[in-house]
């Protein structure tokens, strides 16, 4: 039996497999409006066999987009534009998932194909915001240092996007704090410079991405999950780090968070680390250990039987108790069905939708 092709249960969700799909930004929208483009890229990826598919980063707010293409669900036409695409994914049996986020200082920038760095405001750019009035480096906006009542209006932002994804159908909303945007950003030493109660201690930069947590949990239906993903480490001497990570894990448990998305990364342009498959690993196992809660893994996960190795037995002593897969994803929507054929899960056959099997399934793995 495949333990990568066991079913996992948070709260009163079942996931029929461990392979989720981690959120890719798409760059695709117009005014944070989903689309066609959407619908087929998340659909594929649930026609093909994932347990959870996650959208790209949403924006809470107009003003938290990475770039002006980014996608939203600040208001209530964007909530409409998202309903048949969680429709879609749940009907091939697949969980609809939605990351909310806030870019924080890294928003009002460029498409990775359109250039690099801040988009004016002349050419479509905003002011941005962030803890501190510091850029995440020279070619970035300079953010206006957030004060107390736009602090409390983007936890409520926060607050109203639950309340329009769980309209829009999703089932699991997953926050947004790592990678160097808005909530990592007050957690981390580096980026959060601020001398009130949000800022200083561990305790005080904890407590806006905290509250964002309440905001959400107390937002979603207690039988449903709420995950929550973050950058374990900044990789940089004086930053975010994993003991402080741990602590923050176990305080978002206390709250109702359900599973911890472990990636690292992103808050600083002058990090030092080393990227090969497997990376992450250790963080995922040290939180699920030390916060006592279940994680993913994510981070060059390409192989099946390296998912099945970090799934362990059952989840029990593997590092992590499902996987987000990314690049691999885009590369092949159908990744989950082709590594059940390679690990002999019993399921491939199955997992095939009845349209595709004139393609001569139970001959081949890929």
């Amino acid at each position: 039996m495949s333990q990568l092709f066991s079913p996992l249960t948070l709260r009163e969700l079942t996931f029929k497999n461990r392979i989720f799909v981690s959120p890719m930004c798409q760059y695709s929208c117009v005014d944070g409006m989903p689309n066609e483009w959407h619908l087929v890229h998340l659909g594929s990826r649930a026609v093909g066999g994932a347990a959870l598919v996650m959208t790209e980063a949403a924006s809470v707010t107009a003003a938290g987009r990475i770039s002006p293409e980014d996608a939203g669900i600040w208001n209530d036409a964007q909530m409409a534009g998202w309903k048949p695409i969680a429709a879609f994914i749940k009907a091939q049996g697949a969980v609809p998932s939605i990351q909310l986020a806030h870019a924080g200082r890294k928003a009002s920038t460029f498409a990775p194909w359109r250039g690099h760095g801040k988009v004016a405001e002349e050419q479509g750019g905003w002011p941005v915001l962030g803890p501190s009035d510091v850029a995440f480096s020279d070619n970035y906006p300079t953010p206006h240092e957030m004060t107390a009542a736009d602090i409390r209006a983007n936890v409520d932002a926060f607050a109203e996007a639950a309340k329009r994804s769980l309209q829009a159908g999703f089932e699991v909303p997953e926050i947004h704090a790592a990678h160097g945007y808005l909530a990592h950003e007050f957690l981390s030493p580096l980026s959060n410079l601020r001398q009130d109660e949000y800022g200083g201690s561990l305790e005080n930069r904890m407590r806006f991405p905290l509250e964002l947590c309440a905001a959400v949990r107390e937002t979603w239906p207690k039988h449903l999950p709420v995950f929550l993903r973050i950058s374990a480490s900044d990789w940089k001497e004086g930053g975010w780090d994993i003991h402080q990570s741990i602590e923050f894990c176990k305080r978002a448990k206390a709250l109702g968070i359900d599973l911890i998305d472990v990636s690292s990364g992103g808050n600083v342009a002058d990090a030092k680390m080393t990227i090969r498959p497997g990376y992450q690993l250790p963080f995922a196992r040290a939180i699920r250990e030390g916060a006592g809660m279940p994680t993913g893994a994510v981070g060059l996960i390409t192989d099946a039987v390296q998912a099945e190795q970090i799934i362990g037995d059952g989840g029990v002593n593997g590092d992590a108790d499902c996987v987000f897969l990314a690049r691999a994803l885009l590369r092949d929507p159908y990744w989950p069905i082709h590594a059940a054929h390679e690990l002999g899960a019993g399921v491939a056959t199955a997992m095939w939708p009845n349209q595709y099997k004139r393609a001569g399934v139970n001959a081949f793995g890929k």
